[in-house]
């Protein structure tokens, strides 16, 4: 048993660098294993590449920065999960469960369609302030009602209600056809405008995030007998759950802000996880870091390529896999207990 976690991260590592490889060479140019290597290594300054600008192009601002991007949505979202599952107690919480997705909406549409901050704005940092917002409004919400952890599921649907409402009030009322479609697509959720700045951005924050999470490992296992139990073993309850509510927030506004609302793999992959290496904190964060990254790769390949040259949001992907997946999950659950 004590082998298994380590065989799971292994095959976990090996089966991503695969994906990457494999998944940046699929699509209508034809671009092989080699290829991709070649151009890496150019551009890193070790060796050369013989490929036309043109590939080279395509390789190293289009396709590598958006399955790396793709892996670091993934992984992000699947640990903001595991962490909102047991922070929270409740198997149906997910990275969303605050409303930092429909705040993040709210300020994407904001600035592409009401044209807030007068195009010295962003798309992205629009979006990153809104759901900022909306994290605040369920941190006071939760706080006033009384900081209890069914408080805080409450005010973070509360406010995904309201900014939810305030989105489709705007599109339906200030957009055209055009806008209306070129933002519907990104609230579904898209990598198709990832650059290496939303690579590095993303990653960085994942890697502070996936560090904080980790040492509250053993606090998250705790959590798991209750919180007075929690506290009993001595944990700050309250301090606990402020900040990993905090980090896992951040990163989930980050995450949206650069790929917009991607639904299901922050609910689905850490159950799986957790059915295959156990409740534990120290190897279920890691690994669903691992599977969350590998499963969004592939995701994003299938909706970049499945009806080429049209492109398909990968949340619709996400949930139309992700549905079927995780009620085989349940029904695992069920014949295990």
């Amino acid at each position: 048993m004590t082998t298994r976690p380590v065989v799971l991260g292994a095959t976990g590592v090996l089966l991503l660098v695969a994906s990457l490889a494999l998944a940046i060479t699929i699509g209508p140019a034809d671009i092989g294993v080699e290829d991709v290597w070649s151009t890496v290594v150019a551009h890193l300054g070790v060796g050369t590449s013989e490929l036309t600008p043109i590939r080279d192009g395509i390789v190293w601002q289009l396709r590598l920065p958006r399955t790396l991007l793709a892996a670091v949505c993934g992984a992000g979202l699947a640990v903001c999960g595991a962490v909102m599952q047991s922070l929270l107690r409740n198997p149906l919480a997910d990275p969303f469960v605050l409303g930092v997705s429909s705040g993040a909406s709210t300020g994407a549409v904001a600035v592409v369609v009401l044209g807030v901050g007068a195009g010295a704005v962003s798309v992205p940092a629009g979006a990153f302030v809104g759901a900022l917002v909306s994290f605040a409004l369920v941190l006071l919400l939760s706080h006033t009602l009384g900081g209890s952890t069914d408080r805080v599921v409450l005010a973070g649907v509360a406010a995904m209600q309201l900014f939810s409402a305030l989105t489709s009030f705007v599109v339906l009322t200030a957009a055209d056809a055009e806008t209306t479609r070129g933002v519907l697509f990104w609230l579904l959720g898209s990598l198709s405008g990832a650059g290496w700045t939303d690579v590095w951005v993303c990653a960085a924050v994942l890697a502070v995030a996936l560090v904080v999470c980790l040492s509250y490992a053993r606090t998250l296992d705790a959590f798991a007998f209750g919180q007075d139990a929690a506290a009993a073993l001595g944990v700050s309850v309250a301090r606990t759950r402020l900040v990993l509510l905090c980090v896992t927030a951040l990163l989930t506004a980050v995450l949206v802000s650069s790929a917009g609302a991607i639904g299901f793999v922050g609910l689905v992959l850490p159950h799986a996880v957790r059915a295959l290496a156990g409740p534990g904190h120290a190897r279920l964060l890691p690994l669903s870091a691992l599977a969350g990254a590998v499963f969004l790769v592939w995701v994003d390949t299938l909706a970049r390529t499945a009806l080429d040259p049209q492109e398909v949001p990968v949340g619709v992907v996400t949930s139309l896999i992700g549905v079927p997946a995780f009620v085989a999950v349940l029904y695992r659950t069920r014949r295990v207990r």
